[in-house]
């Protein structure tokens, strides 16, 4: 339980890679940490990039604040292409990244960290059917199962959702210890 008390948002829309998103989901709250599914709509049933799975969310994007919020996830599957025409998702991303917050993404994610203007002078990874639109954006491309660069947290594919896990209970980890000698101020 070591994310108790931490909120986590994980953003959702048609299309969802549907294991990027349950599987993460499910180690956040084993973690501990109260986990809320943002869409456009709140309880609009959405089904999965392989369509076996549903979800939908919990909350309105456009109704909630970086302050709600600990730290933001974003799954891929084709759904990253919808939630970056989004201006509630792509202002969300980047206050979030402006505060420092963990940003989470995975596979197609990194489109919205480029419509949200984050990636530019970081590494990054996904699926290889962003790869040139994370360079173009400016990203210098690591093909590597899993990694942190500041306060982003990079999943390659749905074969590495260990190792993104990992890497994200990680950072979260992490910038839940920095936060408690803060607020005990």
């Amino acid at each position: 339980m070591n994310l108790q008390g931490m909120r986590v948002a994980v953003m959702v829309e048609e299309g969802f890679e549907d294991l990027e998103l349950w599987v993460v989901v499910m180690r956040l709250r084993e973690e501990g940490a109260g986990v809320s599914l943002l869409g456009a709509e709140v309880g609009r049933r959405l089904r999965g990039k392989s369509g076996g799975l549903t979800a939908s969310a919990d909350l309105a994007g456009s109704e909630v604040h970086s302050a709600d919020f600990e730290a933001l996830v974003i799954p891929g599957g084709w759904a990253p292409d919808r939630l970056r025409r989004y201006q509630w998702a792509k202002s969300l991303v980047g206050q979030m990244h402006r505060e420092g917050k963990v940003i989470g993404m995975i596979c197609h994610a990194g489109l919205v960290g480029i419509s949200a203007g984050i990636v530019a002078g970081r590494k990054a990874t996904g699926s290889l059917g962003i790869k040139d639109d994370l360079v173009n954006a400016g990203a210098t491309w690591v093909d590597q199962p899993a990694f942190q660069d500041g306060n982003l947290v990079w999943g390659r594919i749905v074969d590495d959702i260990p190792d993104f896990c990992r890497e994200l209970i990680q950072a979260l980890i992490t910038q839940k210890a920095r936060a408690v000698p803060a607020a005990a101020e």
